[in-house]
């Protein structure tokens, strides 16, 4: 590992790595050396961008899948390892959002807000870490939100932030049981950053309000997210496990 290449030699499996803070994860991935293995549902986004991060060059795979489905999730495993022989680092980024007051909230998008966020990234833990096991080595870091930390007074977010916070603690047990294997796991909470939903920061009054309740008075930049991603992926955190890193720009300090 060296400073400019911290991941060089390393398999990270991104999912949700179509679009948003999906691509700018797989992108960074990629940029900090690692062979990056791309999964989305949308099959001519992915494989356009591990086109566009190398595929040619044997360093980007895009794998056309939906995380909610086994099979689809043993197809991405199959193919990351058939590529590139092991998986070192899974980056659970897909994930959806459902806003509303939750006296009226759907059961079926409850369930598919949980099902997505929640079990689907738990389902695919399982699958990479029984490689990881065997190696002794690995690190898993779970994409949730400071959803799962705080409450939004201007979103009704009732299912989402419960998928989330369940992943905090599903992320606090792997690495309980897991940590003695050398496997980590951690999750990332963002902020309000570009790309997580398209187009909301260019609402003025929007960030206004999101400047308002922030400490360092501004949304955050997307290289700020993916150096926080490529520090939890890489060796440099080699310490670090059942951690929720928030990158939020001070804003649950308030």
């Amino acid at each position: 590992m060296t400073m400019s290449a911290p991941l060089a030699g390393k398999v990270v499996i991104v999912t949700g790595a179509s679009k948003g803070l999906g691509a700018v994860f797989a992108t960074a991935v990629r940029e900090a050396g690692a062979q990056v293995v791309l999964a989305a549902r949308r099959r001519e986004l992915v494989h356009r961008l591990a086109d566009e991060l190398g595929a040619g060059e044997g360093g980007a795979l895009g794998v056309a899948c939906d995380i909610t489905v086994a099979d689809d999730r043993e197809l991405l495993v199959t193919e990351a390892v058939g590529a590139f022989g092991r998986i070192d680092v899974l980056v659970n980024s897909a994930g959806i959002a459902v806003s509303g007051p939750a006296i009226d909230e759907p059961a079926d998008a409850v369930e598919r807000v949980i099902g997505t966020n929640l079990v689907a990234p738990y389902q695919l833990c399982q699958l990479v870490a029984r490689g990881m096991l065997s190696r002794g080595s690995g690190s898993i870091v779970n994409i949730s939100s400071v959803a799962a930390l705080v409450s939004f007074d201007r979103y009704a977010l009732g299912a989402y932030a419960a998928s989330k916070a369940g992943l905090h603690g599903l992320t606090r047990e792997l690495a309980a049981q897991w940590g003695s294997h050398n496997v980590r796991v951690n999750a990332l909470a963002p902020g309000w950053f570009p790309g997580g939903t398209n187009g909301y920061l260019q609402d003025e009054e929007l960030r206004s309000w999101i400047e308002s309740r922030t400490a360092l008075h501004r949304p955050g930049r997307a290289a700020e997210l993916a150096a926080a991603l490529v520090f939890l992926a890489s060796d440099a955190s080699s310490y670090v496990t059942g951690q929720v890193l928030a990158v939020d720009g001070g804003w649950t300090a308030y």
